[in-house]
C-alpha cells in the first residue's frame, strides 16, 4: 500500500510514517522543503530498518500543487492509496497571517495536489480547536454550529477542514486531536506548549517553597490532553477501518481532568506544592465584560500582566483556556478503536513522565548562557574596594571572564597587585584610584572613566566601612555615622547617579550594591553601618522602580559575615562562622548572570520576616545576643588581651550562622 505524507517531519507525522513503515509492503512518499533534505538521515535512522520503503518529494506547502515536479506527478499520479495531510502550524502565539497561509492555502493546495495525482483517501488532520470557544458538548459530527473562532488558530483549523469537506472530491476523513503533549511512554516532546506554559510557574514555586506548602489555586475547566503516541496509533487503526469515509473523529480523553486538577499532577510530579484550595474563576462571571476589558486596559494592570507573563514564558491566548468552555463526544472514534488496546492512559501515570522530559530538554533555562564569560566577556565592569578581600575575589573571577575590569580603591600599590594577579591570569584590568568617601574624588574618577571607556556596563559598589560600638558607647562619636553615611551611601550613590546616565542612553546597565545582613536582622552595635546600608537599599528599591522600563536593574546583595580585613579589629570573629572572600565574590558573581532584585541567605530573610511577624520578640532575641556578646577592645579603645568565646557564645554564633554580632 503506498501513502503520502505532508508533515512527515513533524511531532505527530515521524510516528504516524514509523506506524505507515510497519505495515508489509507499505511505501511512504513525504513532502520535504528542499532546504530540509539535510533531516532526512536523521528521519531515516528513526523509523529504522523499514526506511529504505519511505521516499522523500522535493516540494511546498504554500505552492500550487505544492510545488512538485512533473517528474513527481506522473510518478505518484493513481499508485497514492491514502494521502495524510498533517503539515499545519499548531502554535497559539504564530502570526494570523503564517496561520492563514499554511493552515487555509496549505489545505488548499494539498487537496488539489491529491485532485491532481488521483489520490484514495484523503486524511486531514484537524484540532479540536476547529470548534472555537464552543458552549457545551462538541458531538463528532458538528462542525458549522462551531462558535467564537476570532482566535486565528482556531479559525484557520476550522477553514482548513471547511475546505476539505467542500471542496474536496476524494473519500475523505477528518481527525480532531485534543491538545497533544508527550509520548507517554519517554515523556518526548518537540516544543513548550499547552500544559507546558505553566510548568515554569511550577518549577518556581518547588524552588520557593517546600511541597508541604498548601497553595491557592484554581478550578478551571476541562482540558483534553492526549499523548502524542495515541494520536499517531490511533490514525494508523482509524485510516485502514473499511466504511468510516466522510466521518470525523475526536481523538480525545473521554474524562478529561480540569485545568486545577492538570496543574496539580505536574506539582505532584515535579515535587511541587499543591493547590489545595481552589476557586472557580466562573464566580466572577457577574462582573460586566465592559468593566473587565476597561481594567485590562490600563496601562499598570497591562504592564503589570506582560511582565509575569513575560517572566513565565506565558502567552496571553493560553490565560483564555483556563475556563475552556467545550466538551468533546468521541463515541464513533471509542466505536472505531473496539477491541484494540489504542486508549488514552490517565494522565496520572505518565504525568511524571512529561514532566522529567521537559526540565531535562524543554526547560527554557537550559538554552540560557549562565556561565560568567556570557554576562561579561567585553563590557566594562567597575568594582570599588577591588583591593583586597570581596572586591578583589571578585575582580578576579570577572577578569578572568573576558570583562573590561576597571578596579578602584585608594591605595594604588594594592591596586598594582591585583592587576597584576589578574594579568597573570590573563584577563584585562585598568586601576583607578580613587576616595569613595570624598564626593570630589568620586567626580573625578567618574569623568575619567566616562572619558576613557564612555561609561560603565556594570557597577559594584563595594567599598565600604563597618564599625562594631554600641550605641551608648558612640553618644560622644557622631562622626561614627557621619563615616559610615559618607563612604557606604553618599560615595555609592554618587556613583550610581554618575554612572546611570550612559545606561540610560545604552537602555541596559546594571547596578550591583553590596549591602549587609545587618539591614535584615537589625544586628545591635552596628547602628551606624547599618543604617548606612539601609540607605542605600531603600535607593536602590526606588531606582528598581523607576528604571524597570529602561533596561537598566539594581540587585542588592545582603551579604553576611566575611573573613576579611574590614572585622579584623573584632576578635571574637575568629571564632564564628564566615564566608571566605572567594565565596563572597561568588555571590556577585551570582548576581551578575542571573541580575536578581536581591540576593540575602536563608539567615537573614528568616531574621527579616521573624521582625515583621512578631518584633517585640524580635527585639528580646536581639538583646539576648547584645548582651551575649560583649564589646571588642577596640571599640573601647583599649587593647585588653583576647578571651577565648564561651561555648554559649559559640552554638549561639553557629545557630545564627553570618549575622554580626
Amino acid at each position: 500500500m503506498n501513502y503520502f505524507v505532508t508533515g512527515a517531519s513533524g511531532f505527530i507525522g515521524r510516528r504516524l510514517v514509523e506506524k505507515l513503515l510497519q505495515r508489509p509492503d507499505s511505501v511512504v512518499y513525504y513532502l520535504m522543503l528542499e532546504r530540509d533534505l539535510s533531516m532526512v538521515e536523521a528521519l531515516h535512522h528513526r523509523w529504522g530498518r523499514n526506511a529504505d520503503r519511505s521516499i522523500p518529494v522535493i516540494g511546498d506547502l504554500t505552492q500550487p500543487q505544492l510545488g512538485v515536479s512533473d517528474r513527481d506527478l506522473a510518478r505518484l499520479k493513481g499508485h497514492i492509496d491514502h494521502l495524510f495531510h498533517l503539515a499545519a502550524i499548531y502554535d497559539l502565539k504564530a502570526s494570523a497571517k503564517i496561520q492563514e497561509q499554511v493552515n487555509i492555502q496549505g489545505t488548499r493546495n494539498v487537496v488539489a495536489f491529491a485532485e491532481a495525482i488521483e489520490a484514495g483517501c484523503f486524511h486531514l488532520t484537524s484540532s479540536i480547536a476547529a470548534a472555537g470557544l464552543y458552549e457545551g458538548v462538541f458531538r463528532e459530527d458538528m462542525f458549522e454550529e462551531a462558535e467564537v473562532l476570532d482566535n486565528p488558530y482556531y479559525r484557520t483549523k476550522h477553514e482548513s477542514e471547511r475546505i476539505v469537506r467542500r471542496e474536496c472530491s476524494r473519500p475523505w476523513r477528518v481527525y480532531r486531536p485534543g491538545a497533544v503533549v508527550g509520548d507517554s511512554r519517554t515523556g518526548e516532546m518537540d516544543k513548550i506548549d499547552g500544559p507546558y506554559y505553566f510548568f515554569k510557574l511550577i518549577q518556581k514555586l518547588r524552588s520557593l517553597l517546600p511541597p508541604w506548602m498548601p497553595m491557592i489555586g484554581i478550578e478551571g475547566g476541562r482540558l483534553n490532553l492526549v499523548p502524542v503516541n495515541f494520536v499517531a496509533d490511533a490514525m494508523d487503526h482509524i485510516a485502514h477501518q473499511p466504511g468510516l469515509d466522510g466521518q470525523c473523529f475526536h481523538l480525545v480523553d473521554p474524562q478529561p481532568h480540569r485545568v486545577g486538577d492538570i496543574l496539580n499532577l505536574f506539582a505532584r510530579a515535579a515535587h511541587a506544592p499543591e493547590m489545595t484550595l481552589r476557586f472557580n474563576a466562573l464566580m466572577f462571571a457577574f462582573v460586566p465584560e465592559i468593566i473587565k476589558a476597561g481594567l485590562s486596559q490600563l496601562k499598570p494592570v497591562r504592564r503589570i500582566k506582560d511582565q509575569i507573563l513575560k517572566d513565565l514564558g506565558i502567552p496571553s491566548d493560553v490565560l483564555g483556556l483556563i475556563n475552556y468552555p467545550t466538551r468533546f463526544d468521541c463515541r464513533e472514534t471509542l466505536k472505531a478503536l473496539q477491541g484494540t488496546d489504542i486508549a488514552v492512559p490517565p494522565l496520572e501515570t505518565y504525568a511524571w513522565k512529561l514532566w522529567d522530559y521537559w526540565e531535562r530538554h524543554l526547560d527554557p533555562d537550559l538554552f540560557v548562557d549562565h556561565t560568567l564569560s556570557g554576562a561579561v566577556r567585553d563590557k566594562v565592569v567597575l568594582i570599588t574596594g577591588a583591593s583586597s578581600g570581596i572586591g578583589k575575589a571578585a575582580a578576579l573571577k570577572i577578569a578572568e571572564a573576558g570583562a573590561k575590569t576597571l578596579i578602584v580603591a585608594r591605595t594604588e600599590e594594592k591596586l598594582l597587585e591585583t592587576q597584576r594577579e589578574i594579568q597573570e591570569r590573563g584577563g584585562t584590568a585598568y586601576v583607578y584610584t580613587a576616595d569613595v568617601a570624598d564626593l570630589a574624588s568620586c567626580d573625578a574618577l567618574i569623568q575619567q572613566v566616562l572619558d576613557d571607556h564612555g561609561g560603565v556596563d556594570i557597577l559594584v559598589n563595594n567599598a565600604g566601612r563597618s564599625i562594631r560600638r554600641a550605641i551608648e558607647n558612640s553618644l560622644e562619636r557622631f562622626h561614627d555615622y557621619e563615616r559610615t553615611m559618607q563612604l557606604n551611601y553618599f560615595g555609592a550613590l554618587r556613583l550610581i547617579m554618575g554612572f546611570i546616565p550612559c545606561m540610560m542612553a545604552k537602555k541596559r546597565g546594571h547596578i550591583i550594591n553590596i549591602s549587609s545582613i545587618g539591614v535584615l536582622s537589625n544586628a545591635p552595635r552596628f547602628s551606624a553601618y547599618v543604617a548606612s546600608k539601609a540607605a542605600l537599599d531603600a535607593f536602590a528599591r526606588c531606582a528598581a522602580a523607576e528604571f524597570s522600563d529602561s533596561g537598566i536593574e539594581f540587585t542588592t546583595i545582603n551579604m553576611p559575615l566575611v573573613r576579611t580585613p574590614m572585622i579584623a579589629p573584632t576578635k571574637i570573629y575568629q571564632h564564628v562562622p564566615a564566608l571566605s572572600p572567594d565565596e563572597a565574590g561568588d555571590l556577585i558573581i551570582q548576581a551578575i548572570i542571573y541580575r536578581p532584585e536581591r540576593i540575602a541567605t536563608r539567615t537573614g530573610v528568616f531574621a527579616q520576616v521573624l521582625h515583621a511577624v512578631a518584633p517585640k520578640v524580635y527585639a528580646v532575641i536581639m538583646n539576648t545576643a547584645f548582651r551575649l556578646f560583649p564589646e571588642s577592645s577596640a571599640a573601647k579603645g583599649s587593647q585588653s588581651e583576647l578571651q577565648e568565646p564561651s561555648l554559649e557564645q559559640i552554638s549561639f554564633a553557629q545557630f545564627t550562622r553570618g549575622i554580626y554580632w
